[in-house]
């Protein structure tokens, strides 16, 4: 999923960039972490603490080249502020529910400056047109040059690529092969009978349990608050594989190219 800038600007001395749409807003999580001054090397620490919902992968053209990073969405944003002890994430909170609410109610964040020298708007919106004129040039460029690899390359199925990554994965990574959310795929599989809900946690049926489908971690927030997570193997990741294609007719969005 390629996400585009609706907002950009300078808040509390940072670099402030909304993504998305006005309704479902994002925000990069390294770019967080930077404006709470989160030590940025330790971001997927802070990610751990976001219920999957809250968080998801997308690409961003960011040097050159698309490259996928991992966004909050709004109440993962908030949710991060929250942990935060930090005063100056209550301060951006504040500053972000601002504006949003502005982006919603007018299509975009106006600060005093702008609203009173239309002369100084009308530069910024320029500069914002040129910018996004270079970005989706740039873009285009790339997709041409990565359509022009592809073509040469043998198509790799998604069994190939799951079995080049050995690591275990959270159920958005999953959910983005699908072209969905987390949330859509936790309820599919609800569904197929494959998980159920305890808390805030989905827990595999017995059935399944066993078979060496997933790994739980969980992660200390502070001394009175730990969160478990499910994590998913290569082994559940193609069993999921089987499940989606044999029981729903449905497929990973490399294997939908195929057959379109």
């Amino acid at each position: 999923m390629e996400l585009t800038i609706i907002n950009e600007q300078e808040v509390l001395g940072k670099h402030f960039t909304v993504y998305g749409t006005a309704d479902e807003p994002l925000f990069v999580a390294k770019d967080v972490a930077e404006w709470i001054e989160y030590d940025v090397s330790s971001v997927n620490k802070m990610l751990d603490k976001i219920d999957e919902d809250e968080k998801l992968v997308g690409t961003l053209f960011r040097s050159g080249q698309n490259r996928e990073v991992w966004f909050l969405t709004e109440n993962g944003l908030y949710e991060v502020l929250m942990q935060s002890r930090k005063p100056l994430a209550k301060e951006f909170k504040k500053k972000v529910k601002e504006i949003l609410k502005s982006i919603r109610k007018h299509g975009l964040y106006a600060i005093d400056d702008l609203l009173e020298n239309p002369d100084m708007a009308i530069a910024a919106l320029q500069k914002l047109k040129e910018e996004r004129q270079l970005r989706l040039q740039a873009q285009e460029e790339v997709a041409q040059k990565n359509q022009i690899i592809q073509e040469l390359q043998p198509k790799a199925t998604y069994y190939d690529l799951v079995l080049q990554n050995k690591s275990l994965v959270p159920i958005s990574v999953i959910a983005k092969d699908y072209g969905m959310s987390a949330t859509k795929l936790n309820k599919i599989l609800h569904e197929l009978k494959v998980q159920y809900k305890q808390g805030s946690t989905w827990l595999l049926y017995q059935k399944y349990a066993g078979k060496g489908y997933t790994q739980s971690k969980t992660h200390t927030i502070d001394a009175d608050y730990s969160k478990m997570h499910t994590y998913w193997t290569q082994k559940g990741r193609l069993f999921l594989y089987d499940l989606l294609k044999n029981k729903k007719g449905i497929l990973p969005l490399i294997e939908q190219q195929d057959v379109a």
